[in-house]
């Protein structure tokens, strides 16, 4: 069976490196740690136009105003760990956005718990009927 990681999209990728924020020490004044992965889904030869159409819905908050899928990494101290994570999340996305949602089956309530629901509501019935003091 053919899945998506199968895919070689190393092709279609750019990626750009920048200064991260957070941990790191020293380094973060000096090296280009954070790396951001650009792919531009809307060109890309590998995917059909029924896989676009689903990036473009489900993905929408990680596309910019070019239709660019643009993820970023800066949790690592080193560009090639944040260049890994940033394509592990790329294939993590994608197969997230095409897997197909299983079709709720609703479940019936059976027999002893429709009655044990009327029992309580009988109990409870009475009770308030005990606390008015009048006769019925």
């Amino acid at each position: 069976m053919h899945t998506i990681r199968d895919t070689d999209f190393s092709s279609e990728w750019k990626f750009t490196a920048s200064r991260s924020s957070g941990k790191g020490g020293q380094n973060v004044n000096k090296l280009d740690t954070k790396v951001e992965l650009h792919f531009d889904y809307l060109n890309s030869n590998l995917l059909n136009d029924e896989q676009k159409s689903l990036i473009a819905k489900k993905l929408a908050s990680l596309i910019n105003k070019e239709g660019i899928l643009k993820i970023v990494s800066q949790e690592d101290r080193s560009q090639l760990a944040n260049k890994k994570n940033t394509i592990e999340k790329f294939y993590n996305h994608l197969e997230k956005t095409f897997k197909k949602a299983k079709k709720r089956i609703p479940t019936k309530r059976s027999k002893q718990s429709k009655m044990k629901r009327l029992k309580t509501k009988k109990i409870h019935s009475e009770k308030k009927k005990l606390r008015s003091g009048k006769d019925y």
